[in-house]
């Protein structure tokens, strides 16, 4: 049996920026105050994660801004179950020309060794870095980019889903 790393952004995946209108589900947005801020989610996709994570061979991890906050503060809100999820952090990571989710994942691989990656980024379309990296993985790596104003949309949770249970 394989195993899979799901890496998992926050804003702009699970909580859309701007949210406005039905949720790519279909439903209206759900809002939680979730420490200093209020966000937008999907229940549906809350719902839909919560029944991804079990996945045999599938390990989640936070690669977010939200940091520990993640785990900590947005999932007792949103009812996600990433509250032992863990978490990657920027350690110290300046400006300049490397992104710290990059750096982050890269390292992480490098220690987890999973055969196959999922990162959910909606900031991955602008980063051809990251891109380059992902193309040398080959189909060992999948990179979704989810509209930020939508967040995951079912279609793109069941490509992760297909894709971490052809890999385990």
């Amino acid at each position: 049996m394989g195993n899979v790393s799901l890496y998992l952004d926050v804003d702009g995946v699970v909580c859309p920026f701007g949210a406005t209108g039905d949720t790519p589900w279909g439903s209206a947005w759900k809002y939680a105050y979730a420490g200093m801020l209020e966000v937008a989610f999907a229940g549906e996709l809350v719902g839909a994660l919560n029944r991804l994570a079990p996945t045999p061979g599938l390990r989640c991890v936070w690669l977010t801004s939200w940091e520990e906050l993640a785990p900590a503060v947005l999932c007792p809100v949103t009812g996600l179950d990433g509250g032992r999820w863990p978490v990657l952090t920027a350690e110290g990571a300046g400006s300049g020309a490397s992104w710290w989710k990059l750096e982050a994942i890269q390292a992480d691989v490098d220690f987890a060794r999973p055969e196959g990656i999922i990162w959910v980024d909606d900031q991955l379309a602008f980063e051809g870095r990251a891109q380059a990296w992902a193309g040398i993985l080959g189909r060992r790596a999948l990179l979704v980019s989810p509209d930020p104003r939508r967040g995951l949309s079912p279609a793109e949770v069941s490509a992760i889903r297909a894709f971490a249970e052809d890999q385990v």
